[in-house]
């Protein structure tokens, strides 16, 4: 088992434990337990993001020692398709209880909250789509800097 289906198997396992304890305790219980749930998601995310960030942090400085003018950009197309497959992925959870919690507002709130999450990702990751958002204070990026 790889760590990425440990990881799979742990939060499908504090899921069906946040499920039983809910058939257990009762709806009044069944917002804390959600809360607790997503919770333990959000810990998850930030600590694959932490990672990642250093990862990225890390590979940036490597280039720069090694005398590269400006880092290259290392997000690439399978990036970005793996981003799209786990945001997909957590979809389907994040769905069945925002619908079980809120009915059809909790079911929009996730949705806005999944499209959100990918369109800032899209936005991170393509050239050109948001370009004058884009890494504003740094002067490579201008528009007119072919010009110089």
């Amino acid at each position: 088992m790889t760590g990425i289906e440990a990881r799979d198997a742990d939060l499908k396992k504090e899921l069906d434990a946040t499920l039983q304890a809910r058939r257990e305790l009762g709806e009044e219980y069944e917002s804390a337990l959600v809360d607790s749930f997503l919770e333990k998601v959000d810990q998850r995310i930030d600590g694959a993001v932490e990672r990642r960030m250093r990862r990225l942090l890390a590979e940036q400085q490597m280039q720069i020692a090694r005398g590269s003018r400006s880092p290259k950009p290392t997000d690439s197309w399978g990036e970005r398709f793996g981003f799209g497959i786990v945001s997909m992925v957590l979809a389907i959870p994040l769905s069945a209880i925002g619908g079980a919690v809120g009915h059809l507002p909790g079911l929009i709130v996730t949705w806005v909250g999944i499209v959100g999450v990918n369109t800032v990702q899209a936005a991170r990751t393509t050239p050109g789509l948001f370009g004058r958002l884009r890494h504003r204070s740094d002067p490579s990026s201008r528009d007119d800097a072919w010009e110089e």
